[in-house]
């Protein structure tokens, strides 16, 4: 009879260096398979088939074949639902042990809830390992064990609970001829599956020390070289989180605590799970937003006649990215210039960023809105007017993506500001005061 394997299923943690389940499962006293599954039941939901982070990713899993093939071995990569396909890997391989690590969104606790009932029916262990955080689940909460909903306190506490190993690294390279051996084996193609390739040159995974070091005066200016981008590589697990808030603790406090900022959002994510639909203050479910499709596709398309707005909305949708204080902008324009209502404008930048994390989109859509954790009061309105000067006062960044805008041609605004604010407080106050 063969000897039983482990293996490790890789998903948001695409790379072999400091990875924490991997290290676990090579540290097994068994050979380790690497496996990932394209899943079908996220990818079915995919209406663009030239879908860039499924080009990402694809590039991410050719990148680990070529480094596993280095140690002698290869990635396995299956397309289907995630229950199904283990169900063939365990009917194909003697199977001890299956490690990963934690996703805590909703769906994939679910998904891995289902696949650990299955493994451990055929006496197979499922091992989950915390990689894309520094802390999880209730390791930051308040001295009566409840979760935080106020980020100041939230980071403030999260600082406290760093130990001197907190940013450790898992030196896998030790142990890469423990992967299984196998003979080089081309993945799965996109086209295969019914997707397109491109050659988009996505952002680099390389930390620039300056822009960490000028963090905090620049982060805020679109039209300059201000913030990391390697959030898209955060969001897939291309490079390690312990790593970067190593490099960054001593350097940009303004960047450490953005990157807690996501953990955060993480957090609220798996105590208030029920976020993902509806707001996390219950009174503001009540609210009946405008949501007049002609504005919503004026606002998707750039062109509501205020050039920081459009700005935004054009980068997004020709790069799939869009800078922080810009997402702040569009969104605060949506919810309360137009009155839609935040789902909408949620899911529109979910079809289109690069880096869409379920849990940063959220929360931010909802502290635009006003309706989350630690939001903006919903009287908190911004003049576009005055986030162009104090951000954009040289119209660097609006001339790039709204070069018409001081022409004729450039529409006029939709709706006035003054205008604007005063019918979002009535807005607010009316739909407040109906909640019992």
């Amino acid at each position: 009879m063969s000897q039983p394997i482990s293996i490790f299923w890789f998903r948001r943690d695409l790379r072999l260096h400091d990875n924490a389940g991997l290290y676990h499962a090579l540290r097994s006293g068994l050979k380790v398979k690497a496996v990932f599954i394209l899943d079908t039941e996220i990818l079915d939901k995919l209406e663009d088939k030239k879908d860039l982070r499924l080009v990402f990713i694809h590039r991410q899993l050719e990148n680990l074949n070529k480094q596993l093939h280095a140690s002698g071995s290869r990635l396995e990569v299956y397309y289907g639902k995630p229950i199904d396909v283990w169900k063939k890997i365990c009917a194909e391989n003697p199977l001890a042990n299956v490690f990963t690590n934690t996703d805590y969104e909703p769906y994939a606790k679910e998904r891995d809830r289902l696949v650990e009932v299955f493994l451990n029916q055929h006496n197979i262990r499922f091992q989950s390992f915390k990689d894309q955080v520094i802390f999880e689940k209730n390791e930051v909460v308040k001295e009566d064990g409840t979760p935080y909903t106020v980020f100041t306190p939230y980071m403030k506490r999260w600082k406290m609970n760093v130990t001197e190993d907190a940013f450790a690294s898992f030196p896998t390279e030790n142990y890469f001829e423990n992967f299984v051996s196998a003979d080089s084996h081309p993945i799965i193609q996109l086209e295969q599956i019914g997707f397109e390739n491109s050659d988009f040159d996505f952002p680099s995974d390389k930390l620039d020390e300056d822009v960490i070091r000028n963090y905090a005066d620049n982060r805020d200016f679109p039209g300059i070289r201000g913030t990391s981008r390697l959030s898209i590589h955060m969001r897939f697990g291309t490079v390690s989180m312990r790593e970067l808030f190593r490099f960054a603790w001593t350097i940009s406090e303004k960047w450490v605590n953005e990157l807690i900022w996501r953990e955060f959002y993480m957090a609220i994510l798996w105590h208030f799970p029920h976020v993902v639909n509806s707001t996390f203050k219950s009174q503001y479910n009540f609210l009946k937003w405008r949501n007049k499709e002609d504005e919503f596709e004026r606002w998707c398309n750039g062109l509501t006649g205020y050039p920081i707005v459009d700005a935004g909305m054009r980068e997004l949708n020709e790069t799939g990215f869009m800078h922080n204080r810009v997402r702040m902008i569009t969104a605060m324009f949506l919810t309360k210039y137009l009155l839609v209502d935040w789902r909408w404008g949620e899911a529109y930048f979910a079809q289109k960023l690069l880096d869409y994390e379920l849990s940063s989109n959220n929360g931010g859509w909802q502290w635009s809105a006003g309706t989350g954790v630690d939001a903006a009061p919903y009287f908190r309105i911004f003049s576009m007017d005055e986030q162009t000067k104090r951000f954009d006062p040289h119209f660097t960044y609006i001339k790039k993506w709204v070069p018409e805008f001081q022409e004729l041609t450039y529409p006029r605004p939709m709706v006035d500001y003054t205008f604007a604010r005063k019918r979002c407080l009535e807005f607010y106050k009316n739909g407040l005061s109906k909640v019992v």
